[in-house]
């Protein structure tokens, strides 16, 4: 994945998180109960910082000159990874009350956390 397609994507997801968020905020108050829209709104809230990291992961990627430093496609894949397992599972459990989606939430975490990690390392082998 190329900076710029980091930056895109992470400006798409940047809008869906918006509009994600939206429906949250107007079509599930007052249709579940306080404790699930607080679940709802963390997944929007991870969402939307990761959607960010994205930007900026690709916008470090273009310093090479469009080239992708190593490191940053692995950091990218793995905050959209993120994104879709641990908010995405936040979400369906609230819409769908699947409670088991909640064992698989975390797997979401550690791929934010290791994409951090990456990007950590892309950060210190860049010259």
């Amino acid at each position: 994945m190329t900076g710029n397609q980091m930056v895109a994507l992470g400006a798409v997801l940047g809008a869906l998180g918006v509009a994600i968020g939206a429906f949250g905020a107007h079509g599930l108050a007052g249709r579940v109960t306080p404790e699930q829209l607080a679940v709802f709104e963390t997944g929007v809230r991870y969402h939307f910082y990761h959607a960010l990291a994205l930007v900026l992961v690709g916008v470090f990627a273009q310093r090479a000159g469009g080239a992708t430093l190593p490191g940053t496609a692995l950091a990218a894949w793995l905050f959209l990874a993120g994104i879709v397992v641990f908010s995405g599972s936040l979400y369906v459990l609230v819409l769908s009350g699947l409670r088991w989606l909640g064992a698989i939430t975390p797997l979401g975490g550690l791929a934010f956390i290791a994409g951090w990690i990456a990007l950590a390392r892309a950060a210190l082998a860049a010259r």
